[in-house]
């Protein structure tokens, strides 16, 4: 017999999985520079940007660090890649 909470859990991570993924052609992705992987971040257009930076570390990333993917502010409704990387990273304190 399942709790009231673990459903609850249960169902809050089902919906977090039905999020689709940021698109990099989404137009607020391409504003901020977002690519799915951080390896590929235009580094002309965006010079602050340096290789350890990711979503994963980063203090808007709604996810575990080590997550494949999870939620952003920046992008509602849709998950962005753990490994991605756009230019409103800032440092995960």
């Amino acid at each position: 017999m399942m709790t009231l909470a673990a459903g609850s859990s249960v169902l809050a991570a089902t919906a977090a999985r039905a999020q689709a993924k940021l698109d990099e052609k989404d137009p607020q992705a391409v504003a901020l520079g977002y690519v799915a992987d951080s390896a590929k971040a235009d580094t002309k257009k965006f010079p602050k940007h340096t290789k350890d930076q990711h979503c994963g570390n980063c203090q808007l990333f709604q996810g575990k660090p080590a997550d494949a993917t999870g939620g952003c502010p920046l992008f509602p409704g849709k998950v962005v890649a753990g490994a991605g990387w756009c230019s409103a990273w800032v440092k995960k304190a």
